[in-house]
């Protein structure tokens, strides 16, 4: 990575800020475990980082912890507000049940029950409003303006970056040995932003590689476009990723920090989905499975051989009555890698 010393900076800056990230507060060290099924089917060491066992079932709740523990106490009085399309509802319905802080989720109308439920039962009020996030997001902008409360981004904030950015201060500390790729799942660009920066900062010779669903591929078309780009519309399979938009603060790391983007399909999702589970008997939820599709897609592309290849598996937050779709089409894609 040939960076400017302006770019190295900001680095820096996100360096500092995660160090002193208090995500452990709430938060928990996952485990980074090897992929042994996924590893010999691939020819090389896959290695998944254990996000779904966080709390709130997703990375989440790191980011949502560190915006909330450092607002002002004039700030937590008011209360807080926020648009998700349900993890980081999850992480900040948490945070602020455990901070004292009342709390307003504004999510999609489409949003599983599972995540619903999951805010509701930590004392968080839920509003649903809009088909996708997008909808979603522009309400709670309105809310927050109208009532005075404060907004937590899910992504577009340097505290929330900074509180996922803990997960790759973890990765390189659990493994310190040769590592070739981190393959990142990619929604508003939180968690890519914060791994990218520390990683890239430390150990630049790692590739940070996003993977995006193909039905919301807003930071592939960011780098394509050398500028922030508006989807039209975004699917929802994945809908933990269903974002029409790159974060702006996000988009100033990935632009020179993330060496790829994959987009994978609905299907091989599914099939990345079963993989998982097999290794570790765990069901992800679709945009926790993207790195895992990621990987087999790279690794068919370019015939890696050999490699260590990490992929963050970033949440398992799946209605049950999905699992039927998801097998149906594992099934038929062929699982296995």
């Amino acid at each position: 990575m040939n960076s400017t010393p302006c770019q190295q900076t900001l680095l820096e800056h996100y360096v500092k800020k995660i160090l002193a990230a208090p995500v452990y507060e709430l938060a928990v060290r996952t485990p980074l475990q090897v992929a042994p099924a996924l590893s010999a089917a691939l020819g090389n060491q896959v290695l998944l980082k254990r996000e779904d066992l966080q709390p709130t079932f997703s990375f989440k709740i790191r980011g949502a912890y560190n915006k909330l523990v450092q607002l002002s106490d004039e700030q937590k009085a008011r209360g807080v507000i926020t648009a998700s399309a349900g993890n980081h509802a999850q992480g900040v319905a948490l945070a602020a049940l455990e901070l004292g802080i009342a709390a307003t989720i504004v999510m999609p109308c489409k949003t599983p029950e599972l995540k619903v439920l999951g805010v509701r039962s930590r004392a968080a009020e839920v509003v649903l409003h809009g088909q996708s996030f997008p909808f979603a997001l522009a309400h709670a902008l309105q809310l927050a303006e109208e009532t005075g409360r404060t907004f937590v981004s899910p992504f577009d904030d340097p505290d929330v970056i900074a509180g996922q950015g803990t997960v790759a201060m973890e990765i390189l500390r659990q493994h310190q040995g040769p590592l070739d790729a981190i393959f990142v799942p990619v929604g508003g660009g939180g968690l890519i932003a914060g791994i990218a920066a520390y990683v890239k900062y430390l150990r630049p010779e790692v590739r940070i590689i996003g993977v995006e669903s193909e039905h919301s591929a807003c930071l592939a078309a960011a780098l394509s476009a050398g500028t922030r780009v508006v989807l039209p519309s975004v699917g929802t399979f994945a809908d933990g990723v269903a974002v029409a938009q790159i974060g702006a603060y996000g988009f100033e790391v990935c632009r020179f920090c993330v060496d790829e983007v994959i987009t994978v399909s609905n299907d091989e999702l599914c099939a990345a989905i079963k993989n998982i589970y097999d290794d570790t008997r765990s069901i992800t939820e679709p945009s926790g499975a993207l790195a895992v599709a990621g990987i087999k897609k790279y690794v068919a592309q370019t015939r890696a051989a050999g490699q260590t290849l990490i992929a963050i598996d970033s949440g398992a937050n799946i209605n049950f009555d999905s699992l039927r779709h998801v097998a149906e089409r594992a099934a038929l894609n062929g699982a296995p890698a």
